[in-house]
Protein backbone atom coordinates (compact mmCIF):
# COMPACT_ATOMS: atom_id res chain seq x y z
CA UNK A 1 0.00 0.00 0.00
CA UNK A 2 2.84 2.37 0.86
CA UNK A 3 4.60 1.51 -2.42
CA UNK A 4 1.46 2.34 -4.42
CA UNK A 5 1.17 5.72 -2.68
CA UNK A 6 4.84 6.46 -3.44
CA UNK A 7 4.35 5.61 -7.13
CA UNK A 8 1.25 7.83 -7.34
CA UNK A 9 3.06 10.71 -5.63
CA UNK A 10 6.00 10.39 -8.02
CA UNK A 11 3.67 10.36 -11.04
CA UNK A 12 1.73 13.42 -9.90
CA UNK A 13 4.67 15.43 -8.59
CA UNK A 14 7.17 14.72 -11.33
CA UNK A 15 9.85 17.11 -12.57
CA UNK A 16 7.83 18.49 -15.48
CA UNK A 17 4.53 20.29 -15.64
CA UNK A 18 2.60 17.70 -17.66
CA UNK A 19 -0.96 18.27 -18.76
CA UNK A 20 -3.48 15.80 -20.07
CA UNK A 21 -6.01 16.16 -22.88
CA UNK A 22 -6.25 17.53 -26.41
CA UNK A 23 -6.58 21.15 -25.23
CA UNK A 24 -2.94 21.12 -24.15
CA UNK A 25 -1.91 20.90 -27.81
CA UNK A 26 -3.19 24.40 -28.44
CA UNK A 27 -2.23 27.88 -27.25
CA UNK A 28 -3.77 28.67 -23.85
CA UNK A 29 -3.64 32.45 -24.46
CA UNK A 30 -6.16 32.25 -27.33
CA UNK A 31 -9.83 31.41 -27.03
CA UNK A 32 -11.38 32.58 -30.30
CA UNK A 33 -10.55 32.65 -33.98
CA UNK A 34 -12.17 34.38 -36.95
CA UNK A 35 -12.13 32.53 -40.28
CA UNK A 36 -13.09 34.77 -43.22
CA UNK A 37 -14.06 33.03 -46.45
CA UNK A 38 -10.92 31.75 -48.16
CA UNK A 39 -10.22 33.43 -51.46
CA UNK A 40 -9.66 31.36 -54.57
CA UNK A 41 -7.59 31.97 -57.69
CA UNK A 42 -9.42 29.08 -59.38
CA UNK A 43 -12.16 29.54 -61.94
CA UNK A 44 -14.11 26.70 -60.31
CA UNK A 45 -16.94 28.07 -58.21
CA UNK A 46 -17.32 27.78 -54.43
CA UNK A 47 -13.97 26.15 -53.64
CA UNK A 48 -13.09 28.87 -51.12
CA UNK A 49 -16.48 28.64 -49.44
CA UNK A 50 -16.29 24.83 -49.22
CA UNK A 51 -12.78 24.97 -47.74
CA UNK A 52 -13.81 27.61 -45.20
CA UNK A 53 -16.80 25.54 -44.10
CA UNK A 54 -14.64 22.45 -43.66
CA UNK A 55 -12.01 24.38 -41.67
CA UNK A 56 -14.64 25.89 -39.35
CA UNK A 57 -16.11 22.43 -38.67
CA UNK A 58 -12.63 21.05 -37.99
CA UNK A 59 -11.73 23.90 -35.60
CA UNK A 60 -14.99 23.50 -33.68
CA UNK A 61 -14.58 19.73 -33.34
CA UNK A 62 -10.83 19.35 -32.70
CA UNK A 63 -9.70 22.47 -30.86
CA UNK A 64 -10.71 24.42 -27.76
CA UNK A 65 -11.14 27.53 -29.93
CA UNK A 66 -14.50 29.06 -30.74
CA UNK A 67 -15.05 30.48 -34.23
CA UNK A 68 -16.49 34.00 -33.85
CA UNK A 69 -17.05 37.24 -35.73
CA UNK A 70 -14.00 39.33 -36.55
CA UNK A 71 -14.65 42.02 -33.92
CA UNK A 72 -14.63 39.46 -31.07
CA UNK A 73 -11.72 37.27 -32.22
CA UNK A 74 -8.32 36.85 -30.56
CA UNK A 75 -6.87 35.71 -33.88
CA UNK A 76 -7.62 35.52 -37.60
CA UNK A 77 -7.06 32.48 -39.83
CA UNK A 78 -7.24 33.45 -43.48
CA UNK A 79 -6.03 32.03 -46.74
CA UNK A 80 -6.25 31.65 -50.46
CA UNK A 81 -6.43 28.71 -52.84
CA UNK A 82 -3.52 29.54 -55.12
CA UNK A 83 -3.44 26.45 -57.36
CA UNK A 84 -6.13 24.03 -58.45
CA UNK A 85 -5.18 21.39 -60.99
CA UNK A 86 -6.71 18.35 -62.64
CA UNK A 87 -4.63 15.82 -64.56
CA UNK A 88 -4.89 12.32 -65.97
CA UNK A 89 -3.03 9.67 -63.99
CA UNK A 90 -4.20 6.52 -65.79
CA UNK A 91 -5.09 5.87 -69.42
CA UNK A 92 -5.90 2.77 -71.41
CA UNK A 93 -4.08 1.81 -74.60
CA UNK A 94 -6.48 3.98 -76.62
CA UNK A 95 -5.55 7.07 -74.58
CA UNK A 96 -8.92 7.14 -72.85
CA UNK A 97 -8.57 8.63 -69.36
CA UNK A 98 -9.41 6.13 -66.62
CA UNK A 99 -8.04 7.87 -63.52
CA UNK A 100 -7.87 11.59 -62.75
CA UNK A 101 -6.17 13.47 -59.94
CA UNK A 102 -7.15 16.86 -58.61
CA UNK A 103 -4.82 18.92 -56.41
CA UNK A 104 -5.38 22.03 -54.30
CA UNK A 105 -2.61 24.25 -52.96
CA UNK A 106 -3.47 26.74 -50.24
CA UNK A 107 -1.64 29.69 -48.71
CA UNK A 108 -2.63 30.13 -45.04
CA UNK A 109 -1.92 32.78 -42.38
CA UNK A 110 -2.92 32.64 -38.72
CA UNK A 111 -2.29 35.96 -37.01
CA UNK A 112 -3.06 37.18 -33.50
CA UNK A 113 -4.63 40.56 -32.86
CA UNK A 114 -1.15 41.75 -31.84
CA UNK A 115 0.17 40.88 -35.32
CA UNK A 116 2.10 37.78 -34.20
CA UNK A 117 2.37 34.94 -36.73
CA UNK A 118 0.86 31.93 -34.95
CA UNK A 119 1.27 29.26 -37.62
CA UNK A 120 5.03 29.04 -37.82
CA UNK A 121 7.16 25.90 -37.83
CA UNK A 122 10.48 27.46 -36.98
CA UNK A 123 12.06 29.14 -33.99
CA UNK A 124 13.46 31.77 -36.35
CA UNK A 125 10.85 34.46 -37.13
CA UNK A 126 10.59 34.93 -40.88
CA UNK A 127 8.12 37.79 -40.88
CA UNK A 128 4.64 37.72 -42.39
CA UNK A 129 5.11 34.64 -44.55
CA UNK A 130 2.24 32.33 -45.33
CA UNK A 131 2.26 28.59 -44.77
CA UNK A 132 1.74 26.65 -48.01
CA UNK A 133 -0.13 23.33 -47.98
CA UNK A 134 -1.19 21.01 -50.75
CA UNK A 135 -3.45 17.96 -50.94
CA UNK A 136 -4.65 15.79 -53.80
CA UNK A 137 -7.35 13.20 -54.42
CA UNK A 138 -7.93 10.74 -57.25
CA UNK A 139 -11.21 9.78 -58.86
CA UNK A 140 -12.36 7.34 -61.51
CA UNK A 141 -15.28 8.59 -63.66
CA UNK A 142 -16.13 5.12 -64.97
CA UNK A 143 -16.75 3.99 -61.40
CA UNK A 144 -19.25 6.80 -60.90
CA UNK A 145 -16.90 9.11 -59.01
CA UNK A 146 -16.91 12.83 -59.74
CA UNK A 147 -14.58 15.81 -59.66
CA UNK A 148 -16.75 17.43 -56.97
CA UNK A 149 -16.34 14.40 -54.68
CA UNK A 150 -12.57 14.29 -55.23
CA UNK A 151 -12.29 18.02 -54.56
CA UNK A 152 -14.28 17.60 -51.33
CA UNK A 153 -11.90 14.83 -50.25
CA UNK A 154 -8.92 17.12 -50.91
CA UNK A 155 -10.69 19.99 -49.10
CA UNK A 156 -11.35 17.83 -46.04
CA UNK A 157 -7.70 16.69 -45.98
CA UNK A 158 -6.56 20.32 -46.24
CA UNK A 159 -8.86 21.33 -43.38
CA UNK A 160 -7.36 18.59 -41.17
CA UNK A 161 -3.84 19.69 -42.15
CA UNK A 162 -4.53 23.38 -41.49
CA UNK A 163 -6.09 22.75 -38.08
CA UNK A 164 -3.21 20.39 -37.29
CA UNK A 165 -0.83 23.29 -37.94
CA UNK A 166 -2.67 25.30 -35.28
CA UNK A 167 -1.15 23.07 -32.58
CA UNK A 168 1.66 24.49 -30.47
CA UNK A 169 5.07 24.08 -32.06
CA UNK A 170 7.48 22.26 -29.79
Amino acid sequence: MLALAAVMLAAVGGCANYQIGHTTLFRPDLRTVHVPVFESDSFRRNLGERLTESIVKEIESRTPYKVVDSSDADSILNGRIVVETKRAVAENRNDDVRGIETELTVEVRWISRRGEMLMQRSSIPFGPLATMMSEDAQFFPEAGQSLALAQQNAIDKLARDIVGQMEIWW
